[in-house]
């Protein structure tokens, strides 16, 4: 398992380690009281758990969207990891599939994304007196794509993992040393960033992905992308993985999957996985 992150981490130093996450906790306690945006991925995670720690339940409430464009399965394990690490942990539903902006998923769909999940956490927060709204961006994502980052912007939702200046590697070093099962977890991202710019993004083919999704990682695999492209489906498998999606076996597995779901045509991506794979077309463009 921790060779596919093992390239992601270079042993940072734990003085400098616990610095920063001390530098987090004196943020979150000079909030007084906040809302997490909670997926379940490795950086909401760890931000929940610093929340906690720093705060208490009283003062961390950690929220999490129920959207089509969270796998069911990140859903239960955000639950499992707020109840084993005892969260004041809640649920909001979000409706941004009812936006013509986001649905026709142009290069901006995230931010409608996000501006509709933080206007959710707005009127929580109004509800129940708490201010301050964060989330789990941190330094490494500053220099990518991401739309939402202006929707945060926009709402004033803080980002406490890059104001303590913590990147990537050292929130999953940190998350290690705090007992947290998500420090080697996949990079994730919301099912709708498997659906090209261009094509509508609705609940029914974000289902799809996930269904497909799902009986790949039945099959063993760990980091790897579907890419839906209507009646082709585009599968992205990890280098460190790709051997053993390279058979006439597998093939036939894969192929078993996805022509069920509605698929004409299956194809294994050659390059392999790789992050923001879509935004590709976007660079070109430039």
């Amino acid at each position: 398992m921790a060779s596919l992150i093992s390239l992601e981490t270079k042993s940072p130093d734990p003085a400098l380690l616990l610095e920063k996450q001390e530098r987090l906790f004196s943020l979150l306690r000079d909030m007084g009281r906040v809302i997490v945006a909670y997926s379940g991925g490795t950086d909401s995670a760890y931000l929940a758990w610093a929340a906690h720690q720093a705060l208490g339940s009283e003062n961390a409430l950690i929220i999490t969207a129920d959207s089509a464009s969270i796998p069911e399965s990140h859903k239960r394990d955000a639950e499992e990891l707020a109840r084993r690490f005892g969260f004041r942990h809640e649920y909001i539903q979000t409706h941004e599939f009812e936006n013509p902006n986001y649905v026709r998923n142009a290069p901006d769909r995230c931010f409608h994304c996000k501006d509709e999940l933080f206007r959710r956490l707005e009127e929580v927060g109004r509800q129940r007196g708490i201010s301050n709204i964060v989330y789990g961006v941190n330094v490494d994502d500053l220099g990518d794509y991401r739309p939402g980052q202006n929707a945060a912007r926009e709402h004033e939702v803080k980002a406490p993992l890059v104001d303590a200046g913590l990147s990537k590697a050292e929130i999953r070093e940190l998350s290690r040393m705090a007992g947290l099962p998500t420090w080697n977890r996949p990079a994730s991202a919301c099912l709708s960033s498997r659906i090209p710019y261009g094509t509508p993004v609705t609940i029914e083919t974000v289902k799809t992905v996930e269904s497909g999704e799902e009986a790949v990682k039945a099959l063993g695999f760990r980091q790897f992308r579907v890419r839906y492209h209507g009646e082709l489906v585009r599968i992205e498998i990890a280098r460190e993985e790709m051997e053993k999606a390279l058979s006439m076996e597998m093939a036939a597995k894969f192929t078993s999957i996805f022509k069920p779901l509605g698929f004409n045509y299956v194809t294994l991506d050659l390059e392999g996985y790789r992050q923001g794979s879509l935004n590709e077309s976007l660079k070109k463009r430039q």
